[in-house]
């Protein structure tokens, strides 16, 4: 068989206009029956179980996923074994989610007399609005599409590109009538890179007590660089008697000063500090230390409590290690 680049290019631009088409058309018939959808799930006390056979369980998998993951708690159970014990997993407290494009798998419709008997909620996304599933849901979300993009017509590609999209639909219009929050979505997803950057707060990350280089405004420029050089911070606090954050100093303002020719030996901490520096406090997000630190395109930031006192340091390194950045 010969590849020909210019009718795969073309397939794949039809592909995507079909199944745009097929959104399109989704969205002109939505109508109050989504909203009653969205109000049975929001009112189950239990789980959203979500069932679908073939490639709509597939994209069955993913929507329990996806609502697990925005505050409401599912779970996938494949038809096939519910009939061989898996049913058990399903509560009278629970709602079913059930997927199926023709709405007559066998699977599926095998089950649907026992969900009726133990009174659990059905709502069906299916594209048979005179199926079986159908006639048993107590809400049926339409998901049919006018052709398939595949081009013998065959292959569940429109449809169940409608399917996910219905199911991206109710998880967004749930997670917003749960008054979900980003905080909320990191709590579930501690391990991925927006659970650190929410999760994480500068008391985390942050160096404490003997590894943060202090010195008071009198001291002499070498013990300044003493400080700084056993600390490895790349900066050094300079703070008064009761340890409130005068200045800092940094090995950027040492470039500067050599630069300019200073003659360091005679100077103060005082004299070559930055008065006034940005801090933070311990409680503040990580993330929000990176974007000081960025925006001041600076590399180190001091850790204040309420008074201003000194209580913690960090630099960019900190927060790379941590993975925040």
């Amino acid at each position: 068989m010969t590849f020909d680049p210019d009718r795969a290019l073309a397939l794949a631009r039809e592909t995507l206009d079909i199944e745009a088409a097929a959104l399109h058309g989704l969205r002109e018939r939505l109508d109050a029956r989504f909203a009653q959808a969205v109000t049975r799930m929001l009112g189950v006390r239990g789980r959203v179980v979500v069932m679908g056979m073939g490639k709509s369980g597939h994209i069955g998998r993913k929507i329990a996923a996806t609502l697990a993951s925005t505050g409401t708690p599912a779970m996938f159970v494949h038809p096939a074994e519910a009939s061989h014990g898996d049913l058990g997993m399903i509560k009278a407290v629970d709602l079913v989610l059930a997927i199926s494009n023709s709405g007559e798998s066998d699977e599926l419709t095998a089950i649907l007399p026992v969900l009726k008997r133990l009174g659990v909620p059905l709502i069906a996304i299916t594209g048979g609005l005179d199926s079986a599933l159908a006639r048993h849901a107590d809400v049926v979300l339409d998901s049919s599409v006018t052709k398939e993009a595949c081009p013998l017509n065959l292959a569940p590609t429109a449809s169940t590109t409608a399917q996910l999209a219905l199911g991206d639909a109710l998880a967004v219009a749930l997670l917003d009538a749960r008054g979900f929050r980003a905080e909320d979505f990191a709590r579930s997803h501690p391990g991925g890179a927006l659970g650190r950057r929410l999760l994480t707060h500068v008391s985390d990350v942050m160096r404490t007590g003997d590894a943060v280089p202090r010195v008071g405004p009198d001291t002499p420029f070498v013990d300044l660089m003493r400080e700084m050089s056993a600390k490895g911070l790349g900066a050094s606090a300079i703070v008064d008697a009761e340890g409130r954050v005068l200045g800092i100093f940094t090995d950027g303002d040492l470039r500067r000063l050599v630069e300019k020719g200073v003659d360091l030996r005679a100077l103060t901490a005082s004299q070559v500090m930055h008065p006034q520096p940005r801090t933070i406090r311990a409680d503040a997000l990580a993330a929000e230390a990176a974007a000081l630190m960025e925006s001041n395109r600076i590399t180190s930031v001091l850790v204040v409590d309420a008074d201003g006192r000194l209580c913690g340091a960090l630099n960019s390194n900190d927060l790379m290690r941590a993975k925040v950045i």
